[in-house]
């Protein structure tokens, strides 16, 4: 499980979801009703059961993106403005009524960047670990990288979103300005490593270098 998610990419990118958004990434369309923190669904091309909807996904209302908390059904979410931390409380979005309404995700970069993350690590995404071995889990400051990989995926998505429009084009410049960030996070970061399962920290390790190269 990756450690970022979408609401990670909103909260260091807020046009993200305005600027970029692929119909092969989108997982619901429709019209709905945003009251309080709470938006009900009229009408949908996917429930949001199944399209497995749910906390860290960002739902676009009427223009304007908002957190996604939980799933209470296949038809409403509750949802939030965007917090300063995932702990805060939720916060009432402006009520609107039947108003478009989309879900889409960036998953499948923030899994790409995750993937590349772990390697960093020393940790191979494709292995289950045996006992003792140094695994994804054993990372007890999973929240730490959670900005790492947001960085990470935004370098990927701005630079597929510019690659037939060039480097100087806006989105192609956030390409480079999110490829650099990363760099210097990963340079920062380091992981606490659990070695033996008891959830004590019994190791320190730093990223290997592995940099993102514009094509």
């Amino acid at each position: 499980m990756s450690f970022a998610s979408d609401r990670d990419l909103l909260i260091l990118e807020p046009g993200l979801f305005r600027e970029v958004m692929w119909t092969g990434q989108r997982l619901v369309s429709g019209t709905g009703t945003a009251s309080g923190t709470a938006l009900t669904m009229s009408a949908q091309d996917v429930s949001f059961d199944s399209a497995d909807v749910g906390q860290g996904h960002v739902a676009v209302i009427g223009g304007t993106p908002y957190e996604v908390l939980a799933r209470v059904s296949g038809t409403v979410l509750t949802i939030s403005r965007v917090r300063n931390d995932v702990d805060d409380p939720a916060i009432a979005v402006s009520g609107a009524t039947a108003v478009a309404v989309q879900v889409a995700t960036f998953g499948p970069q923030i899994a790409t960047v995750h993937r590349q993350v772990l390697r960093m690590l020393g940790i191979e995404p494709d292995i289950e670990p045996v006992e003792g071995a140094v695994g994804e889990s054993s990372v007890l400051n999973m929240s730490e990288f959670a900005r790492l990989e947001a960085l990470g995926a935004l370098h990927l998505v701005y630079s597929a979103a510019s690659s037939a429009l060039g480097p100087e084009t806006p989105l192609g410049r956030k390409a480079e300005f999110y490829r650099a960030r990363f760099d210097s996070e990963r340079q920062r970061a380091v992981a606490l490593i659990d070695t033996d399962g008891d959830g004590q920290v019994d190791a320190t390790r730093r990223l290997n270098v592995m940099q993102f190269v514009r094509h």
